[in-house]
């Protein structure tokens, strides 16, 4: 099996991916206290630090020659939510990504963050980014993927960055997006909201009939749970979908009006299981699923290099 160490992991999102692609977490980097106990909770077996990656740095070098080094970085520096300060942003942690990439000396690097990443005034770090990588010796690109392009019932475009060693990155491809769209919002949500006997269900199921919006998760400074700002609540409320507050339950049998998502339903939307458990209180359990990676992007990533850094790895049988 191969091995990955994942850093700012979350509430694992990414890590699902991974483990479904088949990497085994040798070490998995999380700073909030919430999402440690979310990952803690539901993989014991899991090797969890509860720290900085700042922090992680002078670790880093125990896991040299890890397969694959993963990472959902923050996404305010280059959010156009924000101020898209990019490097001059106390939060960019791709610095100090870098430098537990050369710790490490992983085969393949897989970063995620938010489309802002791509805007024209960011150019200039990219392609300083890229050129840093290529002197630690790897072929790095990155791509705009939709979850809704890998089965997730969500629009949600994320960056990918994917970087590998040169020996291996000739084979390396884009996964392939799905030929079918995912279920709208109605059909994936229906059992949910209607499990205390909600008689406008059927009614509400037919009026949701898209998929969702980006669902927005906020920092850990800021955003409540809600369903993110005015814009994003307009196209919930064309869902029939009251944006404004996160439910602690589904509507009861006589509810009227625009019902609110729970937390499972958000989890659901995200890609995560049923079965998955998220430490805290609504809030913080709401900003650990409104930030998550989606594991069904994931997984399409981390499949695909995991056939070129076992391809590649065959040859090199052979040819001994």
């Amino acid at each position: 099996m191969l091995t990955s160490v994942e850093l700012c992991a979350g509430a694992g999102g990414q890590a699902l991916g991974l483990e479904g692609a088949g990497f085994n977490h040798q070490i998995l980097v999380e700073i909030d206290q919430h999402c440690c106990n979310t990952l803690s909770a539901n993989r014991r077996e899991w090797n969890i630090a509860n720290q900085d990656i700042r922090e992680f740095v002078s670790q880093a070098g125990k896991f040299k020659g890890v397969d694959l080094l993963a990472g959902g970085l923050p996404c305010p520096p280059f959010s156009v939510a924000g101020k898209q300060l990019g490097e001059r942003d106390e939060r960019n942690l791709f610095p100090s990504a870098l430098q537990i990439i050369e710790a490490t000396k992983p085969t393949a690097i897989m970063l995620e963050n938010v489309r802002g990443f791509l805007s024209t005034v960011f150019e200039d770090y990219r392609n300083g980014l890229k050129q840093q990588l290529k002197k630690l010796g790897y072929v790095a690109e990155w791509r705009l993927l939709n979850a809704s392009d890998y089965g997730v019932s969500q629009l949600r475009p994320r960056v990918i960055i994917v970087a590998i060693k040169n020996e291996f990155a000739e084979n390396f491809s884009w996964p392939t997006p799905n030929l079918i769209n995912p279920p709208p919002v109605g059909e994936v949500l229906f059992d949910l909201m209607s499990a205390n006997g909600w008689l406008g269900a059927k009614k509400w199921k037919d009026k949701a009939n898209e998929i969702a919006p980006t669902i927005v998760g906020g920092s850990m400074k800021h955003g409540g749970p809600d369903l993110g700002p005015t814009r994003a609540k307009r196209a919930w409320a064309s869902l029939g979908v009251n944006g404004k507050l996160i439910a602690e339950s589904a509507p009861e049998r006589d509810f009227v009006g625009m019902p609110k998502l729970t937390v499972r339903m958000v989890a659901r939307l995200q890609g995560f299981p049923d079965d998955w458990i998220f430490s805290g209180k609504k809030t913080p359990q709401y900003r650990q699923v409104g930030n998550a990676f989606p594991a069904p992007v994931a997984q399409a990533v981390a499949n695909e290099i995991k056939k070129t850094i076992t391809a590649k790895r065959r040859v090199f049988r052979i040819s001994r």
